[in-house]
């Protein structure tokens, strides 16, 4: 359809919900919201149903999906099948997550990630490169054997994506002093993830142009009062965006609830941080050589230890309504608009309005996604 209306539906915007209006879609932008009795004739009509239609989730950490990890299939049919995976979740965006591994499979991964986009698989918008220059005190379940200081040209390798964003999670506290500024420099999303940094380090890292946190509180140095640790520093900050992952086992619902209250309005983006368990029947994956189990949404090691998560965007969504009691918008922006300004695609993502890619979801009252468009396909 290179034009239609979606109608009788509850149409969030981005900022507002609309009752007894349509949105037209036109060559995959998003033409006009209006009233449904200015409605023009000729248009194929797409009935809502009475769900509530959003703008499509963005999701800044997918290490996995469909029974694919990336690092085990840096290729372009991997990409498409952890997109394709999400995408029944409401995902709409995303970054391919690499975890902590050798260099040959950043670069396959990067080249993965930038052929996946030149061919036009709907929803890829760039790779997150997590480690592998991160702080083995909080490795989390990243391999202590491949973590490693930067190279004298990995600045060359971090910057290697032509044709979308790129995200790099490191320890600040291991960075040579303009690390951190040279990538910024270039174009290179910098967040502080797997760090025993302290807050000198994460206001010496923002000064040089850091702009977020990957996972906040899990990995990092936590708050305390006479240290603020990295968690401390990303809540104080009023400029940096943190991820938060909603799934009730990586961060306590109170803890969610005041980490939202603390950071500025707009700074908090939900992520994923999901495994190849989310749309997959098989719930066991190997990483590293251990086996991980998701078992009731966890996923985790067998002495426990928790190894990313069996979380999709819409269901993180509804835990922040119905965990932590935010109301459905504020939620919906933490998902998307919120995500779009830290990728810097909130000119054409985010929001439903004329100009944007007509990126929307379509979802009922117990967020079970039931359509989706991306570029107005579906």
């Amino acid at each position: 359809m290179s034009a239609f209306a979606i109608t009788n539906a509850r149409i969030f915007d981005g900022t507002t919900f609309h009752d007894s209006k349509s949105v037209i879609v036109r060559n995959g932008v998003v033409d006009a919201i209006v009233e449904d009795a200015a409605l023009p004739k000729g248009l194929d009509m797409i009935d809502g149903q009475g769900q509530t239609l959003a703008p499509g989730l963005i999701d800044v950490q997918v290490n996995g999906g469909g029974g694919v990890l990336l690092n085990d299939q840096p290729t372009v049919d991997g990409v498409r099948a952890i997109m394709q995976a999400h995408r029944k979740y409401g995902t709409t965006a995303m970054l391919p997550t690499l975890i902590t591994d050798y260099r040959d499979k950043m670069e396959e991964a990067i080249s993965a990630v930038s052929e996946a986009i030149d061919v036009g698989v709907p929803g890829i918008v760039g790779i997150h490169l997590e480690g592998p220059y991160l702080n083995p005190q909080r490795k989390g379940v990243h391999s202590a054997d491949i973590i490693r200081p930067m190279e004298s040209d990995a600045i060359e390798l971090l910057t290697s994506l032509p044709n979308g964003r790129i995200l790099v999670t490191m320890a600040p506290e291991k960075a040579t002093k303009g690390t951190i500024k040279k990538l910024a420099d270039k174009g290179v999303l910098v967040c502080a993830g797997h760090t025993a940094g302290t807050y000198g380090d994460i206001e010496n890292a923002i000064d040089e142009g850091l702009r977020g946190f990957t996972h906040l509180f899990n990995a990092m140095s936590p708050l305390s009062h006479r240290e603020p640790g990295v968690a401390g520093a990303a809540m104080a900050d009023d400029a940096t965006w943190c991820g938060l992952i909603a799934d009730g086992y990586h961060v306590h619902p109170a803890v969610l609830k005041i980490a939202i209250h603390a950071k500025a309005t707009g700074k908090i983006m939900l992520v994923t941080d999901a495994m190849p368990t989310v749309g997959a029947d098989d719930k066991r994956f190997t990483l590293g050589g251990e086996e991980i189990t998701a078992t009731n949404g966890r996923c985790a090691l067998a002495d426990g230890t928790l190894a990313g998560s069996d979380l999709d965007m819409i269901s993180a969504v509804k835990n922040c309504v119905e965990m932590v009691g935010l109301d459905l918008g504020e939620a919906l922006r933490m998902a998307s608009l919120y995500p779009a300004e830290f990728l810097k695609l909130d000119d054409k993502m985010g929001r439903i309005a004329p100009g944007y890619q007509a990126n929307m979801i379509l979802f009922d009252d117990a967020f079970n996604v039931t359509r989706s468009w991306i570029n107005g396909a579906e």
